[in-house]
């Protein structure tokens, strides 16, 4: 389990990585429906009123990965756990 976690928090900085390389590479910021999935895929984003580094946005983005899959993974091994049960 440990290892899913971790490859959900690399997911999470790959995603950072990703979108900063993207709005770099367009020189523009993603309009519309862009901004939807930047907020969605990382959530950070929310606070771009405030001077946060990149380094710091990474770090965000790969805890709250890590948690989201950590209930993930712990809600799949319940319900793997369940329907052996049956």
């Amino acid at each position: 389990m440990k290892l899913r976690i971790a490859i959900w928090s690399g997911v999470g900085v790959l995603v950072v990585v990703f979108w900063t390389l993207y709005i770099s590479a367009t020189s523009s910021t993603p309009l519309g429906i862009g901004w939807s999935l930047v907020y969605l895929t990382c959530p950070i984003a929310l606070a771009h009123h405030y001077a946060v580094n990149f380094y710091s946005v990474l770090l965000i983005n790969a805890a709250t990965y890590a948690l989201v899959g950590s209930v993930v993974e712990t809600t799949r091994r319940q319900y793997k756990s369940r329907m052996i049960s049956n």
